[in-house]
């Protein structure tokens, strides 16, 4: 029996610090040095503060911001620690009154805009932390915006066109705004809304 414990009991130690300890400490050290801000957790800095990451929504419910897209984590909106959709099916009733609530809410909030409301801005993603929306959310958003700010809705645009994310490698995805970092360009550009 010994004879087998023995050489298992190494493989486990060995395998152990090959896998637990070395090659997490490499890939690590590795990304540190190939991709240091994202390494860090992508943070974006306002005055030497961080104000949040690029890689996590976060909620903006101000009419002079952009709103992301909702969150399916509950009861915190935008909480890491409950990454996920919730798992309602497109004729859950449930799904179906939350998307009317969501949609009701955006009219409220801009009842001069007769655009149809873009689908990202009343259904959550599948981690329910998404932090970007689409090209489509964005300019549904800027009569909103440029209304709350008091500035012309052109100059409201031309910061969307400035923080626009394409394709990756020109095929995957689509192209997309992260919002965070369109809020925080707003705001360095025009004085934030009272």
């Amino acid at each position: 029996m010994s004879s087998i414990l023995r050489p298992a009991a190494v493989l486990f130690g060995a395998l152990t610090v090959l896998c637990g300890l070395l090659y997490p400490a490499v890939v690590t050290g590795v990304s540190h040095v190939a991709f240091p801000h994202q390494a860090e957790g992508s943070l974006a800095d306002v005055g030497g503060k961080p104000v949040g990451s690029t890689l996590i929504g976060q909620p903006f419910s101000a009419p002079g911001y952009f709103w992301g897209r909702p969150s399916a984590t509950a009861p915190m909106p935008y909480n890491a620690a409950g990454s996920g959709g919730s798992n309602l099916g497109p004729t859950n009733p449930a799904l179906t009154d939350t998307v009317k609530e969501r949609v009701a809410a955006l009219k409220r909030a801009d009842p001069a805009n007769r655009a149809p409301v873009p689908v990202d801005l009343v259904t959550a993603s599948a981690s329910g932390l998404d932090p970007e929306i689409s090209l489509a959310a964005a300019q549904y958003q800027v009569h909103r915006v440029a209304l709350a700010r008091n500035i012309p809705e052109q100059q409201v645009r031309a910061l969307i066109d400035a923080q626009r994310q394409d394709r990756v490698l020109g095929l995957f995805g689509e192209p997309r705004i992260n919002v965070l970092a369109l809020n925080l360009a707003l705001d360095h550009k025009v004085a934030r809304p009272e």
